[in-house]
């Protein structure tokens, strides 16, 4: 079947089979479920109620919306700039070509976050965090959800990414502040804990074609993707407490040499978790 042979206005389950075979020509490796986001999207449902509804029809207006995304997607544009949002820690994000799309794996950040905050949360003084790099604001907005009394900033050198990140935290009701930065230079407080998710990605790497469509500027990094965590590690000598914790994501293989750069810097390691890992100052 192919979008010539379909009707008009076919039903649900003959527009996922098209779609599906379209976006697997492509090789498009989720091609099911992107089907059905899309489609779902469009008619204002959930994927449940596809399924519970194979044979109703997609009305004129919503067959056009989603055929227009499905054209998108066959041209590799990431699901989450299509629908305009990405699930994190089970919340939505609101998600634009601004922002680097949230990661799965970015999620360790905040299960290690609470290995830090969760033996001391019933006597948790106020406590300083700042999300450097913020993008979309998932991780400090999430840090924040999940830990109310903490003191939460934004950062980012990118004012478009910080207008995302503003309105996730209204959208999300929380209570951060926002702050333009490149890294922590217009950054003047003593803070317990830093958390980031820089570029790491050097341009050498293989990568998925979407990621073409993400912001270079959120992606890349120079001397193999290490120079932006290097210089936030850097600066972190000054404005980290004593005993405070960075927690920062990396490719795996860039690991060891961050270690020893942090371990010249007066940070030892207190835990590696697949992309993530905790550095800890000199108390």
């Amino acid at each position: 079947m192919n979008a010539n042979s379909l009707p008009l206005t076919p039903a649900f389950n003959q527009w996922l089979a098209d779609a599906s075979a379209r976006l697997s020509n492509v090789l498009v490796p989720s091609a099911n479920l992107d089907a059905e986001i899309i489609l779902a999207h469009a008619i204002a449902k959930d994927r449940t109620y596809l399924h519970a509804h194979p044979e109703q029809i997609i009305d004129a207006v919503q067959i056009k919306k989603a055929n227009e995304m499905l054209e998108q997607r066959l041209n590799r544009v990431p699901i989450a700039y299509i629908i305009g949002d990405k699930e994190f820690y089970g919340r939505q994000f609101i998600t634009t070509p601004s922002v680097l799309i949230p990661r799965p794996e970015s999620e360790t950040i905040i299960d290690l976050l609470k290995e830090i905050l969760l033996p001391i949360t019933y006597y948790l003084p106020p406590t300083k965090l700042i999300d450097i790099g913020t993008g979309s604001g998932n991780l400090g907005i999430t840090a924040k959800l999940e830990f109310p009394n903490l003191d939460v900033t934004l950062t980012d050198v990118s004012g478009d990414a910080l207008k995302i990140a503003a309105k996730n935290s209204i959208e999300l009701s929380v209570d951060v502040k926002i702050l333009q930065s490149d890294l922590l230079e217009n950054y003047s407080e003593q803070v317990d804990i830093i958390i980031a998710n820089l570029p790491y990605v050097d341009k050498v790497w293989e990568r998925s074609t979407e990621t073409n469509y993400e912001p270079d500027l959120a992606l890349f990094a120079n001397n193999h993707g290490l120079s932006l965590i290097e210089r936030l590690i850097a600066q972190s000598e000054k404005t980290l407490v004593p005993g405070g914790y960075i927690i920062l994501e990396s490719d795996p293989i860039q690991h060891k040499t961050l270690i020893d750069f942090a371990n010249k810097k007066g940070l030892s390691l207190i835990k590696q978790q697949d992309y993530i890992f905790v550095l800890r100052s000199q108390c």
